[in-house]
């Protein structure tokens, strides 16, 4: 359920894009980021910090866009998110015990601290590729073509990264 409202706002910005225009998609995130954190808290008695995060860049921008009747603001909130969450991975890796990917899988998974590390640091660049990757898209290719690469490119990355991590967690858990 928490997977399916993590990506609802993403999915409601693509179909109000494709049937009016940035504009009503940027605003009708507003509203579905508002709602998915109030959600959460109805559903399970906690605000998702990410998905509050997620909300208040959303806000931000999505109004800048609607305000300024320009579409650049809604393009660079991606990558302020993909550079904020790159930027919060490296400083868990440098300055603090537990990485934060460890911090949030670690119940789950039991692997080596270096190997964590590992991980904590691929994705942080992962997400710093995504970010200079979605001003590339954004700046270079037309407003249509960021828009689906937005929905469908960073969501294939992401399934990716995420299956390779898998299959390297998984091989570090098998040599044990």
């Amino acid at each position: 359920m928490k997977q399916i409202l993590n990506i609802l706002p993403m999915l409601i910005f693509f179909i109000f894009y494709k049937f009016y225009d940035i504009f009503i998609a940027s605003g009708s995130l507003i509203v579905i980021s508002g709602l998915v954190c109030i959600l959460h808290w109805i559903l399970y008695k906690e605000i998702d910090k990410i998905n509050l995060f997620s909300f208040f860049v959303v806000a931000l921008f999505g109004s800048l866009t609607i305000f300024f009747h320009d579409s650049q603001f809604i393009k660079w909130k991606i990558t302020i998110i993909y550079i904020i969450f790159s930027l919060v991975l490296l400083i868990s890796q440098f300055l603090t015990k537990k990485t934060m990917i460890q911090r949030f899988l670690e119940k789950d998974i039991k692997i080596s601290h270096v190997y964590w590390r590992k991980i904590n640091f691929f994705w942080s660049l992962f997400f710093l590729f995504c970010g200079i990757l979605n001003i590339y898209i954004a700046f270079y290719f037309s407003e249509k073509e960021w828009v689906n690469f937005k929905v469908f490119g960073f969501t294939s990355l992401t399934f990716v990264l995420i299956l390779l991590t898998s299959i390297y967690i998984n091989f570090k858990i098998s040599k044990k």
